[in-house]
């Protein structure tokens, strides 16, 4: 590594026991603080996601070897586009530079790239990056890296809502046709099937909002919000996000099992 943290130091000598049996199956990520944490280092912007792809792909390999079946990284939101020119045009080049070098170990990992959001408003080569690595892990059956990449929570929604409007102006379905489960299917996450809605919410460099990230879907996902910038994020962080997880009581708007609480 090129840089000194003693944060990521401790984390990595914590050892943290998990119930196999409760890994969550669809983990979503904020990844936030790139910008924070290159400051930190006395580094350009820049710096900082281009270390943060890095663990992206230490990320990717831990969450898959622990059993997950879907994760979600928040990698460009509708919202980015108001960043530096000089910013968004080196976001822009990540993704190729990402799936060149990551991709012979997503296959080998029989791990899956997918994405979500309004692709076709990125820049061509950036297109063709994405196209080129969904189409090269398309075989692989095990966990799915699901990029949200000009990606909006509220456009999802309305989108989602249009999309249904026509259906009725077609006269396929009537307005008491619509539910939850319809607008479920009309979401962006869809294709994931039932793991379309995240278990888990993990969200880095100390913020604690969403960011137009998921709305629909993560109407009942546990929300686990942690210090570390993105570039600090290890595998050992993941794990103690996920004990967290594993601590809670999740009741579905229900009665929990557990006596002793009496919430």
């Amino acid at each position: 590594m090129f840089f000194n943290d003693r944060r990521e130091e401790r984390a990595d000598k914590q050892v943290v026991e998990l119930d196999n049996q409760q890994i969550p199956q669809h983990i979503a990520i904020i990844m936030d603080g790139n910008g924070r944490w290159a400051k930190g280092q006395n580094l350009p912007r820049v710096a900082g996601h281009r270390r943060g792809m890095e663990v992206v792909k230490d990320i990717t390999k831990a969450a898959s070897d622990l059993g997950v079946k879907v994760l979600t990284l928040y990698a460009f939101s509708t919202e980015n586009w108001k960043r530096p020119e000089t910013e968004v045009g080196f976001l822009m080049k990540l993704p190729g530079k990402f799936f060149d070098t990551f991709v012979p170990d997503l296959i080998a990992n029989n791990i899956r790239v997918n994405v979500i959001g309004y692709v076709d408003q990125l820049p061509a080569s950036t297109q063709k990056a994405v196209q080129n690595a969904i189409a090269q892990t398309a075989n692989n059956t095990g966990m799915v890296l699901n990029f949200a990449l000009n990606y909006g929570g509220r456009a999802e929604i309305v989108s989602g809502v249009q999309q249904i409007a026509q259906r009725v102006l077609s006269g396929e379905i009537k307005p008491e046709d619509i539910d939850e489960n319809m607008l479920s299917q009309s979401m962006m996450t869809a294709s994931l099937n039932e793991y379309a809605d995240p278990d888990l919410l993990i969200r880095t460099s100390g913020e604690e909002r969403l960011s137009n990230f998921l709305l629909w879907q993560i109407a009942y996902s546990e929300f686990v919000f942690v210090d570390e910038h993105w570039p600090e994020f290890t595998a050992s962080v993941l794990k103690r996000a996920i004990k967290i997880y594993q601590s809670r009581h999740r009741r579905f708007g229900g009665l929990s099992e557990n006596k002793s609480d009496k919430k």
